[in-house]
């Protein structure tokens, strides 16, 4: 077998019309996805012609940016409004397609400088930049609040005090965490791609990371797409299908990663106060919905529904599964231990993923005279945040069984077909 070689002529692969096409088919895909999922949820009817700005600023969140929103109304009146939330729908479709235009150029080559590989991500970093800024500027927008009938309105209306609810972008940290998102796909998308090429000196990272980094990404898309069917399901059976393609098309990650996590053994903390809810499923409002912070784990879900139960099975399948897999296309001299802290390590990574990026904060009020939070849909309050290291240690465990159970197996394997006898 002969020895790979690098490319004599890398500009003439990685050229700026490949970029181009990477990051705008990227572009387009991400907006399609979160306008559709805006649509479906009911933004396309907002006042001023505000859906096309709606959008940008779900994809200003999607790749890490920095959404805030700000409130007005008037000197006798206070508002309060904020909103932290990733749609990761838009993040995973943005990201595959990006990694894969990234990688679309490089393929069948098993070697790579790293001077070309940093000249090929410099471009697809340049021409995102002029996104970012793009973005950034174009998500801004201002709406009225409709304060109803009762006091509150007798008073806004009496002062002059209509209140107003907008949002905005902090433009350098939206540049910044859109930058280090691009950054974090174009890593991965080499971490997980096995026909990746690779500099030389890192080629001994093929056997130790990729299978690891491929398979925790086949776990992760594994139930998204159980996800997907189950909402489908849903839609098809018990009605309600524009909220709940709302629901798919912008945070269907969030929900499906967040059962993943829960299944592994997990905790997250959370409380929804408020006109605020969780449409899908609606175990969720009802087990948030209380006076104090309520706990999400596998022992509230199955108080409340006894099928959840099958979470840690459907955990323990898929894992084993992926884990037999990374045994079963690596080298036979891999040792089974190794595979086990391979695992474990891109598991717990996984998690700590899931955690920061599935945090859920969503809040707002108004108050005039020092009148205010009277209900009537005027104040609420949503949140959910993980027990972080919890979750993070109960990811290194799982992947560590896993791991060294799919080891036997695909030693298992390798001895039954004869691969690595003399």
């Amino acid at each position: 077998m002969s020895a790979p070689t690098v490319s004599a002529r890398p500009s003439a692969h990685h050229g700026w019309a490949q970029a181009v096409a990477a990051v705008l088919t990227g572009l387009a895909v991400m907006v399609l996805v979160a306008a559709l999922g805006l649509w479906a949820a009911g933004a396309a009817g907002l006042p001023d012609g505000a859906f096309p700005r709606v959008v940008v600023a779900a994809l200003v969140t999607a790749v890490g940016g920095s959404v805030r929103l700000s409130g007005n109304a008037g000197v006798l009146a206070q508002t309060r409004a904020g909103l932290t939330v990733i749609p990761l729908s838009v993040t995973l479709v943005g990201a595959l397609v990006i990694g894969a235009g990234f990688l679309r150029p490089l393929r069948h080559r098993a070697v790579a400088s790293a001077g070309e590989l940093a000249g090929w991500a410099a471009r697809i970093a340049v021409l995102w930049l002029l996104v970012l800024i793009g973005l950034a500027f174009g998500a801004r927008q201002t709406f009225a609040v409709d304060v109803g009938s009762g006091t509150l309105s007798d008073l806004t209306g009496l002062f002059g005090a209509a209140p107003q609810v907008g949002f905005t972008t902090d433009v350098p940290l939206t540049v910044l965490f859109g930058l280090l998102w691009l950054a974090g796909v174009l890593l991965l998308a080499l971490l997980v791609a096995r026909g990746a090429p690779l500099p030389g000196r890192l080629l001994r990272f093929h056997e130790s990371v990729r299978p690891a980094a491929h398979a925790v990404l086949v776990l992760l898309l594994a139930y998204v797409v159980v996800g997907l069917v189950i909402a489908l399901i849903t839609a098809a059976t018990r009605g309600h299908a524009p909220a709940t393609f709302a629901v798919v098309l912008l945070g269907l990650p969030n929900l499906a990663w967040l059962a993943l996590t829960i299944g592994l053994g997990a905790t997250w903390n959370g409380r929804v106060d408020g006109p605020f809810g969780l449409p899908m499923p609606h175990v969720l409002d009802a087990i948030l919905r209380t006076p104090d912070v309520s706990a999400l784990n596998l022992g509230s879900l199955t108080d409340y529904d006894g099928r959840w139960v099958w979470l840690p099975i459907v955990d323990a399948i898929l894992l084993l599964a992926v884990a037999f897999r990374m045994a079963a296309r690596s080298p036979a001299r891999i040792r089974v231990w190794q595979h086990a802290l391979h695992l474990a390590v891109a598991l717990a990574l996984a998690v700590l993923m899931i955690c920061l990026t599935g945090r859920l904060s969503a809040h707002y009020g108004l108050s005039l005279l020092g009148i205010g939070d009277l209900g009537g849909g005027l104040s609420g309050e949503l949140f959910l945040r993980p027990q972080l290291w919890g979750a993070v240690g109960l990811g290194a465990l799982w992947g560590l069984v896993a791991g060294f159970v799919g080891g036997l197996l695909g030693r298992w394997l390798h001895r039954r077909s004869g691969v690595g006898r003399p």
